[in-house]
């Protein structure tokens, strides 16, 4: 599972100088009178005692090729690889109302995993558990497209999505998954109690053990002809079903 030694991107950057600023090295940045953008985050990045390197725009490029890294690069002392699943009992222990989780499980592309984490942040998702392995990790792409979500949401990584789907029933909390085969559709389900969402990796869906110790399956109703949705568009459109059910219950 690859992780990012740079974050990109204005939001990320701010979000990673927000929550961990001993995790930069330096920035890496353009001309801020070229950018009046980083001004604000250049003070806070001087305030935190970070080194400040300019260069120009095409060395810039060339660190983050192939990216809109909007004129700033953080290198970091070491990657984001998440919370440790030994942490998640505690976790969940002490939450004050009832859990509401994301798991992925195994989504292969950066930008459906940044996606993900952008939607789980705005839906109120307590967490988000995915597996360590056979699933894209916390790259930089998957920074610059969170938009500061990557550092907001908690991010479990475990060794066996199998065995922490059984502890997170043993902890009380209802396990439903997203098929396109269900028989029970989304609007029909109730979800205001603890519940976990499961969304499977981009095209294969989840894996039979996954689905195995899924409590309930559903389904998003689809009126067109095309039989599923993308990855992060299925986790929006679950997770605000389910924030709008916790939101006005008797609605």
């Amino acid at each position: 599972m690859k992780s990012a030694e740079q974050v990109y991107g204005l939001h990320a950057v701010a979000a990673l100088l927000a929550s961990r600023p001993e995790a930069i090295k330096k920035l890496l940045v353009t001309d801020v009178a070229a950018d009046r953008q980083l001004a604000p985050l250049l003070e806070q990045a001087v305030a935190a005692g970070i080194a400040i390197q300019k260069i120009n725009r095409k060395e810039l490029d060339q660190q983050a090729p192939d990216s809109r890294h909007q004129g700033v690069i953080a290198v970091v002392r070491e990657a984001t690889r998440g919370i440790s699943e030994r942490q998640l009992p505690d976790f969940l222990a002490a939450l004050t109302e009832p859990a509401f989780l994301l798991v992925l499980d195994g989504v292969q592309d950066p930008h459906n995993l940044g996606a993900c984490l952008r939607t789980a942040d705005a839906a109120g998702v307590h967490a988000v558990i995915m597996p360590q392995d056979r699933a894209v990790g916390i790259t930089a792409v998957v920074h610059k497209v969170a938009c500061g979500a990557v550092e907001s949401v908690p991010i479990f990584t475990v060794t066996n999505l199998a065995r922490t789907l059984r502890q997170l029933r043993d902890a009380g909390i209802w396990i439903y998954g997203a098929s396109d085969t269900a028989d029970a559709m989304l609007y029909e389900s109730d979800l205001q109690g603890p519940i976990a969402v499961v969304l499977g990796s981009e095209g294969k869906g989840m894996r039979r053990l996954t689905r195995e110790h899924c409590d309930h399956l559903l389904a998003i109703p689809m009126a067109g002809q095309v039989e599923s949705l993308n990855v992060s568009v299925a986790a929006g459109v679950l997770l605000f079903e389910a924030k709008r059910q916790r939101s006005f219950p008797n609605n």
